[in-house]
Formats: structure tokens, C-alpha cells, sequence
């Protein structure tokens, strides 16, 4: 698939079958609840068709989006189902893992469909902004093209300039190597390199978050997934965590839970449709399985927990190299309430 090729979108209803799909993933997912059930939901949305040869068939993806937003509101209307998780007031965020291309990581064809049904719901164009940390890696992977198209936004985190009075500080001190774009580049007073601030798209531009990561493999912490994506994503000064995975594991929860982006988030989704088992955060296909699958959830750290669950599965199945992640990240994000790190207390609703 060419970078510079006009993406096709599907029409936003097709009243037949997706009315049918609807109803059904709706039906399926009251069978599937029972009274009292605490546990927090995953509502995972299958097709086999919807990728082949790698590439994502856009129609098909578009009706597992809808879907899947359905099911997890409990709305039978695709409208209503999104107008329950946002407002036409909001300025909607959807997070991408870009950094590994169009085919390894975040879809376009997945934020597309995203896209499609927030203005379907009646949330503006230029209220919905398509974020990643840098520019570069959103322009190799196609955002800046399908921004284009949509008349929506797409901008790098670091190229936007972090907030001064929003940060992270650890309560360990935790000094870091600044390099350029981080916000404290060049500085020599005390204290420089201790905080790492947040992007003024989060703190200053957008309202609500869409976290879309996909399911591609790292070799510390199992995926580069929901928590890996956003809390990176959205500040500076990262180099001090990601050189050490004791830190990492305390610092991207915590990042996590900064009021500014936990409490910002509406709806997380895996994009499942292909999963790259080894390989950490760059594209190799031959790597890759294609479960052609969609995980919708409130719950991050649920999504993170399953999606190294399937991982495994992949690497057994293809008889690569196990490897042994470190939990510890999920561990501490369920101490701070950001979700559920047990998968024996996780509900997944299955759709095909």
C-alpha cells in the first residue's frame, strides 16, 4: 500500500446489515452479562475477512468499530452509543501508536472508522485531533494524509511544545538526559531534567481521549499497549524510564493516572487485527499473526493484560522464542486503580 494512495472510506450506514450486526453484538452482550458482574468488560469483535495479504478491508473494519461501540455502551443506536462517550462540546484526542507504521502499528483504517462515527455523532472536524509524540512518525504512517482527507487534525506531541505547569515528578529523583524537544533542553539551572512535562495537546487543546494501541510485542513489557502508548506519548524527558525497566514500571502508571490524561479517557481499543509477536516496536510483518480482531474496554490495563495473553499464544503457535515480560507496570497500575491485572477477573464478550 502506497503512503501517498487516497484511502477509501465506507459509507457511514448500511442499514441492512450493520442494523442486524447491531442488534446482534447488542443481544450478545445482555446474554453474556449477569447480575452483580463487577468484573470489567471486554468486548472483542472478530472477522477473518477483515484483513488480507496485511491490509485491512476498510468496510468490514467499520462495521466491527460500530460494533463493538455498540455493545460495550449497551446502545442499540450507533449514534447514541458515542454521544455516551463523548459530547459535540468535546475535543476528542484519538492516541496512535505510529511509531511502527501504518501495517505494525495504530491501523488508519481503524481510526478511521473512529473518526467516522464521532462525526456521524456530530462532533466537528476540527474538534478531533489524530496525536502521537512525534510528528515524523504520524506522516510515515499516514495521519497526516487521512487528516487531510477528513478534515480532522494530526499533531506531534513534542513538536506542540510541552506545558510548564503541568508535569510528572517522581518521588524518587530520577535525573534525566534531556535531548532536543524535550522542554528543558539546553537549561543548566537546578533541578533541570527532574519533571517531565505534558504536552499542551492534553492540557491545553483536547477534552476526551481515544487510546488506540496496537497488538505489537515488547520485549520488557509485553506490549507496547494502552498504558505503554499513552503515558509515554504525552510527556517529555521519557529517556530516564525507558532505559530502566524498574522505573518504567513505576513511572507509566503513575504518568497514567496524572488527572490530565486517566481522567480524559472515554474508550480504549486494541487493534488486534494483526499481532506482531517479536520484533518489539518496529514493523516485521513476518513476525505477525492476523487474529482479525477489534478489543474495545474501559478498562487499559485490561486490554494490556490480554493482549500479552494473545501474544504468547501467537509465539507458541508460530514456535518462536518465548519471552518472560515484566508484570510489574500492571501490577502497580491496578494498585492505582487504573484496572484490572488479574485475567481470571476480566469478562470478554465475544463478537463474530
Amino acid at each position: 500500500m502506497s503512503r501517498n494512495a487516497p484511502i477509501q472510506f465506507p459509507r457511514l450506514y448500511r442499514p441492512g446489515a450493520v442494523a442486524v450486526a447491531i442488534c446482534l453484538a447488542a443481544w450478545q452482550l445482555h446474554a453474556a452479562d449477569a447480575p452483580g458482574d463487577r468484573r470489567p468488560l471486554v468486548v472483542n469483535v472478530e472477522n477473518p475477512a477483515a484483513v488480507s495479504d496485511f491490509e485491512p478491508n476498510t468496510t468490514l473494519v467499520q462495521s466491527m468499530v460500530d460494533q463493538g461501540i455498540t455493545a460495550l455502551t449497551g446502545r442499540t443506536n450507533l449514534v447514541a452509543a458515542w454521544q455516551s462517550l463523548v459530547s459535540t462540546q468535546d475535543v476528542v484526542g484519538i492516541k496512535v501508536f505510529s511509531g511502527a507504521g501504518m501495517l505494525s502499528g495504530t491501523r488508519p483504517a481503524v481510526v478511521t472508522a473512529v473518526i467516522q462515527g464521532l462525526l456521524a455523532a456530530g462532533v466537528p472536524p476540527p474538534h478531533i485531533v489524530i496525536w502521537d509524540k512525534h510528528a515524523y512518525d504520524l506522516r510515515d504512517a499516514g495521519y497526516f494524509d487521512l487528516a487531510a482527507q477528513l478534515g480532522v487534525l494530526a499533531v506531534g506531541s513534542a513538536e506542540s511544545h510541552y506545558d510548564p505547569t503541568n508535569y510528572y515528578l517522581p518521588d524518587t529523583v530520577v535525573i534525566g538526559s534531556l535531548v532536543w524537544g524535550d522542554s528543558e533542553f539546553g537549561k543548566t539551572n537546578e533541578g533541570v531534567g527532574r519533571k517531565s512535562f505534558v504536552t499542551r495537546i492534553v492540557s491545553r487543546q483536547i477534552t476526551k481521549i481515544i487510546n488506540i494501541a496496537p497488538l505489537l510485542n515488547d520485549e520488557d513489557l509485553g506490549v507496547c499497549g494502552q498504558l505503554y502508548s499513552l503515558a509515554l506519548g504525552s510527556v517529555d524527558n521519557t529517556r530516564r524510564f525507558e532505559a530502566d525497566p524498574d522505573r518504567l514500571a513505576v513511572a507509566v502508571p503513575e504518568i497514567y493516572a496524572l488527572p490530565l490524561l486517566g481522567d480524559r479517557v472515554a474508550l480504549n481499543i486494541t487493534d488486534a487485527l494483526i499481532g506482531q509477536y517479536a520484533g518489539g516496536s518496529r514493523g516485521l510483518l513476518h513476525y505477525s499473526a492476523v487474529p482479525g480482531q477489534l478489543w474495545f474496554s474501559h478498562d487499559p490495563v485490561a486490554l494490556d493484560i490480554l493482549a500479552i495473553k494473545e501474544l504468547e499464544r501467537e509465539r507458541r503457535a508460530a514456535g518462536a522464542p518465548q519471552i518472560k515480560p515484566r508484570l510489574e507496570i500492571y501490577a502497580n497500575a491496578n494498585l492505582l486503580q487504573l484496572g484490572e491485572n488479574n485475567p481470571d477477573k476480566i469478562r470478554v464478550v465475544k463478537i463474530r
